[in-house]
């Protein structure tokens, strides 16, 4: 066992996918958003309301922009034709728990993003609560589940 984007030169090298089938891969990953007590009353039991508009509508729509760049973002990854990027955000005890789930039909996987899908939807939450809470913490970015391909995982 290795690591797959290293050469056997020892240098950096995006995966070589060519003799692959073409496979339906699936992969879903998490983000957790905690807020302070002044995000958390802006909650009207399905948004954050706040004067740049609705945040978790937002933060959903740049999480799939986000899932949609993942290969302009991280280097060796392969750019691929997503066939559907979907993000659920749930809000409780000032907790917002992103989830992402990235297809495709594919020789590689989705879990970069899927992962960046989750990330970017957190950091945009950040971004349209900080002025009530500049100490937002953002944790436990990682990856769930994912099928299609050589192996399966599941957390």
């Amino acid at each position: 066992m290795s690591l797959s984007h290293i050469d056997s030169s020892n240098k950096a090298a995006m995966v070589d996918v060519s003799d692959k089938a073409v496979t339906e891969r699936v992969a879903t990953a998490e983000a957790l958003v905690t807020v302070n007590d002044a995000v958390a009353a802006q909650f009207d039991g399905s948004d954050l309301v706040s004067k740049k508009g609705p945040v978790f509508q937002t933060a959903i729509l740049a999480g799939v922009m986000g899932a949609k760049q993942t290969s302009s973002l991280i280097p060796l990854c392969h750019p691929l034709p997503l066939d559907k990027v979907g993000i659920d955000i749930a809000f409780e005890n000032n907790t917002a728990t992103i989830h992402c789930t990235a297809k495709t039909a594919g020789k590689t996987g989705v879990e970069m993003e899927a992962l960046t899908g989750a990330s970017v939807a957190a950091l945009t939450l950040h971004d349209m609560c900080k002025a009530l809470d500049p100490a937002i913490v953002i944790t436990q970015v990682r990856l769930l589940e994912k099928t299609g391909g050589k192996s399966d995982y599941k957390a």
